[in-house]
């Protein structure tokens, strides 16, 4: 009874190490891909989301620099089309956190702004989610080849005229 009961034992024991050993090529490849997909830092990308008129052949510092150039210049066309007054120790930079998906979609996380920008301007954010969602086409940013999602902050600097 003692040698079937060790033979029990010892069959049970090899039954539940050896699954490895049966896995199948593709899972055991599955498996490495998703241990390398934890090990990717995927807050910082290889190539920044670009719009059309920037070069995706060029630096990772240039794409930056279009990027946010275009970013700018958008919010600096819509916000002109408003009137209003900054007091004069109201600290007029303003910090626009978004994020973009996969397909290049934009959504707003957070606006840090001075509190007198709210009292001047209650629609801030409101106009700067909307000035985000009439961007022109944006490709998403990548990772190893690889649309992923990011999140960005950019500064704004106000000037009233």
């Amino acid at each position: 009874m003692g040698f079937m009961r060790k033979f029990l034992a010892i069959l049970l024991l090899c039954s539940c190490f050896s699954c490895g050993l049966f896995e199948s090529k593709e899972a055991k490849t599955q498996k490495l891909v998703n241990k390398e997909m934890l090990t990717i830092d995927w807050n910082d990308v290889d190539n920044y989301p670009l719009f059309e008129n920037c070069d995706e052949s060029t630096s990772k510092t240039m794409q930056r620099q279009c990027f946010e150039r275009e970013l700018l210049n958008h919010f600096s066309a819509t916000l002109q089309e408003f009137e209003f007054v900054i007091d004069p120790d109201t600290n007029t930079t303003v910090y626009v956190d978004f994020l973009i998906d996969q397909e290049g979609k934009i959504t707003v996380v957070d606006i840090e702004k001075d509190k007198g920008i709210e009292k001047t301007m209650p629609d801030f954010d409101g106009i700067i989610s909307q000035s985000l969602r009439n961007l022109p086409p944006l490709a998403p940013a990548l990772k190893r080849g690889i649309p992923v999602r990011a999140k960005f902050r950019i500064p704004i600097v106000l000037s009233a005229n």
